[in-house]
């Protein structure tokens, strides 16, 4: 059998980080991808279950072994995905969800065509600034540059296979589950995982 790996995107602001977390909660059979990253850990944090925190230069010398399925520099610190432990797990037959941007989205793509892309986008951009301006957390100059990021952002959803408008959440999570368990049925996922049934019908 093998694992099914998705890669959710979204825009600062559409409810990407809740969404997942909701997912998982409720898909036991999907488990999150734990990145490396070499900012510290912030209050509460915890090294293997966040992130796993590792200092610069042990995370540039596995950049220089290729260890990476993506990798990015992100406001002066580096996040990213170990390629084996993501190849391991798919080949055990988990399933895997990426939480990363649309460029690291491009690099998975290039290593593992087969991934399931899902793009996560708020009803509006009306609405995406109130929810942003809502956080109460940013300076109206930062939040003038998160639109304009979310908006550069939300131009490359074609790109992805499926489009969550996260809208209503209970709404937008029913749609992410139905991604999640049609992907385990189609032919192709049926036929590998089945083999020797799918010998004697095809």
């Amino acid at each position: 059998m093998t694992g099914n790996l998705y890669v959710v995107a979204a825009p600062s602001g559409a409810g990407k980080t809740t969404l997942v977390r909701l997912l998982l909660e409720r898909e036991p059979c999907v488990q999150l991808s734990i990145s490396f990253t070499t900012r510290a850990p912030r209050p509460g944090e915890q090294n293997g279950r966040e992130y796993h925190f590792v200092a610069v230069d042990a995370f540039r010398a596995m950049i220089s072994r290729d260890e990476f399925l993506e990798w990015a520099e992100v406001h002066g610190n580096f996040y990213g995905t170990s390629k084996k432990w993501i190849g391991d797990q798919l080949t055990a037959g988990r399933d895997v969800l990426l939480e990363i941007d649309w460029q690291g989205a491009q690099q998975v793509r290039k290593l593992f065509p087969e991934a399931i892309g899902i793009f996560v986008l708020p009803p509006s951009i009306d609405e995406l600034t109130r929810r942003l301006v809502g956080r109460g957390t940013d300076a109206p100059d930062v939040i003038e540059r998160r639109l304009a990021a979310a908006e550069a952002e939300m131009r490359h959803v074609g790109e992805f296979d499926y489009v969550i408008i996260n809208d209503q959440l209970d709404q937008a999570l029913d749609d992410l589950r139905a991604v999640v368990r049609s992907a385990s049925l189609n032919l192709g996922k049926q036929r590998r995982n089945h083999p020797a049934l799918f010998a004697k019908l095809l």
